[in-house]
């Protein structure tokens, strides 16, 4: 634990000293995946390291981005304008969610090129991937070509094959039981 970095990890650190950045995936169909990304994305800030974190097709009313939006190593890139599940949407909401998620996308590379950030979380990619939201050669030669040094963080339910494979970790949260099964619906301060 602890802030402090040694060699343990054999070839995780880079001739610098600077560790490997190393790719993320956190999927499955549980609940926890962006919480999960959410406590890397903190332990990381708590580290001093810069966090640049990111959201496809959530709402931007969630109370877990007023906490981030108060920590000085972690910037939150915000949209103007949410939208509902991707599938519910017209062709033209459609329409408006590819161009406003491909500006999000084009920011996201733009802050990273910077050379700021030595963390990169990205909630609900592999739905922003499997609907186009984003260029899947783009986003792979994105993931393929990072900088050495940042950790990517992606979370989202069943990961395409060549994202997995790109991975270094990849942690399934599977849901053994959950309360909106008995028609519970999602509660503020707890799933959202």
């Amino acid at each position: 634990g602890g802030c402090l970095v040694r060699r343990r990890y054999g070839q995780a650190e880079r001739e610098d000293g600077m560790e490997q950045g190393m790719i993320h995936i956190y999927c499955g169909d549980g609940k926890g995946k962006t919480t999960a990304a959410i406590g890397l994305a903190v332990r990381a800030a708590g580290c001093g390291m810069k966090v640049l974190f990111a959201r496809f097709l959530k709402n931007e009313d969630s109370g877990e981005l007023k906490v981030l939006d108060s920590v000085p190593e972690i910037e939150v890139l915000h949209l103007e304008r949410s939208y509902g599940f991707f599938n519910t949407l017209t062709e033209k909401e459609k329409e408006e969610v590819r161009q406003m998620y491909g500006e999000l996308w084009d920011r996201i590379k733009e802050r990273i090129a910077g050379g700021e950030f030595r963390v990169l979380v990205i909630d609900e990619f592999m739905a922003a991937y499997r609907y186009g939201l984003i260029g899947r050669e783009d986003a792979l030669e994105f993931l393929e070509g990072k900088p050495e040094a940042l950790e990517v963080v992606l979370t989202g339910r069943d990961p395409a094959p060549e994202l997995t494979a790109l991975a270094d970790y990849v942690s399934e949260i599977r849901k053994v039981k959950h309360p909106f099964d008995q028609g519970i619906l999602a509660r503020r301060g707890i799933e959202y």
